[in-house]
């Protein structure tokens, strides 16, 4: 059964899980131009679950790291340098104060059929786009049915903590557009190399996460973006 929820709304979600009272709680809802959502809304979630006596599986974001002293393992200190990064910093806090014991799941680019990266890049392979991909914006992709088992794992097992669940390879945006040419049998000359500095546009550029200590501890492997690209 689905319910429609606005996160931002905390009776509103109380409600729901003193009505529902589910075991779990996965809680992905975000907006990036919205803190209220991001920010508040996770506070709202995480001590409604608390409440209800339900594991939540948090999932967070690399962007709660400023790019500068890359790579980022689960210990390392948040310093976002966007306000998008600040809001989820914010929400991290708020799982952490209000839902002890939480899995706090952090990721990065995520991909797979229909993702906005991969949409993006097709576009500009078949000409319905014009624009750049650069090549100093650095990520480790994730393919999203990875991510997805990572996170039943976490949910399952009521693994709490911090947990990195990305892909072992660290790729900037050309080189991903590179990649999905190379499976669909397209030119990769047709991308256009760009830089998001010299554009001027805020954030982070090398959110490498370093994944070894939740890969250790995990069942769940999260492949490298050369891996399930080209073989897919």
């Amino acid at each position: 059964m689905w319910h429609r929820l606005d996160v931002r709304d905390s009776s509103a979600v109380e409600a729901l899980l003193d009505a529902e009272r589910p075991d779990v709680v996965v809680h992905t809802a975000y907006r990036q131009d919205d803190p209220e959502v991001t920010a508040d809304g996770t506070a709202h979630v995480a001590a409604a679950a608390a409440r209800a006596g339900a594991f939540l599986v948090h999932v967070s974001s690399d962007v709660v790291f400023s790019g500068e002293k890359s790579p980022y393992a689960e210990d390392a200190p948040r310093e976002p340098v966007s306000a998008y990064g600040a809001a989820k910093a914010r929400a991290e806090e708020a799982v952490e104060e209000l839902a002890p014991g939480a899995a706090l799941a952090r990721t990065s680019l995520v991909l797979g059929p229909g993702s906005p990266m991969e949409t993006r890049v097709l576009d500009l392979l078949q000409g319905r786009l014009d624009g750049e991909l650069f090549t100093d914006d650095v990520r480790c992709p994730v393919h999203v049915s990875d991510l997805a088992a990572a996170l039943l794992e976490l949910a399952v097992d009521r693994r709490g903590g911090v947990w990195h669940l990305a892909g072992p390879d660290a790729l900037s945006r050309l080189e991903i557009g590179g990649l999905v040419a190379a499976r669909e049998g397209l030119d990769p000359a047709v991308l256009r190399p760009g830089s998001r500095r010299a554009a001027g546009i805020p954030g982070p550029l090398d959110l490498r996460l370093d994944c070894a200590r939740s890969r250790a501890r995990l069942s769940t492997r999260l492949r490298g973006a050369r891996e399930f690209l080209l073989s897919s």
